[in-house]
């Protein structure tokens, strides 16, 4: 395995993009290949340090968690229904990338990754204007006023992460916004979301490679995943605060601007 410099650094790239709706893995594909760390173990190492960015959603938003084994006075979102939001929004993604994972595997390529980051990217500005002409006066502005039928839509918007480099965050987000979900709240939604589905690729992902790794390498995956676990950190509090000022809109043209090295990188 490479220097714990490699995986403090891919660690540090994945905290602080993984719940940015600009594609972490297109950041990693940069990352690993300017630290010439490339190939099967690369790939496995990028999904499994996602773990340390979930330890991060689940160290900032721990009350919502434990909210789901004790239901909380006042909150919808607690208790089996908070369990159940989860579940409706998590299904369609799991079953469809149980369904199509050796099909997902071709999808990343540098045309497929690139076009991912532009259409999203796209689709954000579109968005956002179609929401501003809304004029939605009263939008779902609390994890608490979810209702079951924007849980399951947003979980099948979510599906189009399956398309490597759209990015999960982003396809939460705009799913949840089209569904009347305040932009803000729809973020910390995408942050709750994500533990779910993440260790679920996570822990698949390392069990079809595991003959990869050697317990040589746990370092290595302890380095990135802490790296990961305190930049995600935050990255998510900076997040929410720039979206109660600000649209999508500058993580739009973002993505157009990294979509070009993202293709350059990953012919290499």
């Amino acid at each position: 395995m490479d220097s714990l410099f490699t995986a403090a650094t891919l660690g540090l790239v994945e905290g602080l993009t993984e719940f940015l709706p600009i594609s972490s893995s297109g950041h990693l594909v940069i990352a690993s290949s300017l630290l010439g760390f490339e190939g099967p173990k690369s790939s496995t190492f990028g999904v499994v340090i996602q773990v340390g960015a979930i330890l991060a959603v689940l160290t900032l938003y721990w009350r919502r968690f434990f909210g789901l084994l004790r239901p909380q006075p006042g909150s919808s979102f607690s208790g089996l229904r908070g369990i159940l939001l989860l579940v409706l929004t998590t299904l369609p993604g799991a079953l469809l990338g149980l369904l199509l994972h050796g099909f997902i595997k071709t999808l990343f390529t540098p045309e497929t990754v690139s076009a991912a980051l532009v259409v999203g990217g796209v689709l954000m500005l579109v968005i956002e204007k179609v929401m501003a002409e809304c004029q939605n006066d009263t939008p779902t502005a609390t994890l608490d006023q979810l209702t079951l039928k924007q849980a399951f839509g947003i979980g099948c918007f979510q599906c189009l992460a399956l398309w490597p480099g759209f990015s999960r965050s982003a396809s939460t987000i705009m799913g949840g916004m089209i569904l009347g979900v305040r932009r803000e709240t729809a973020a910390e939604y995408s942050f709750v979301a994500a533990v779910p589905i993440i260790l679920g690729a996570a822990g698949y992902d390392l069990l079809k490679s595991l003959s990869l790794f050697s317990a040589a390498d746990i370092p290595f995956f302890i380095a990135g995943s802490g790296v990961a676990f305190f930049s995600a950190i935050v990255a998510m509090r900076t997040f929410i605060a720039i979206l109660k000022r600000n649209t999508l809109k500058p993580f739009a043209i973002y993505r157009f601007i990294i979509a070009a090295p993202v293709y350059w990188f990953m012919v290499q």
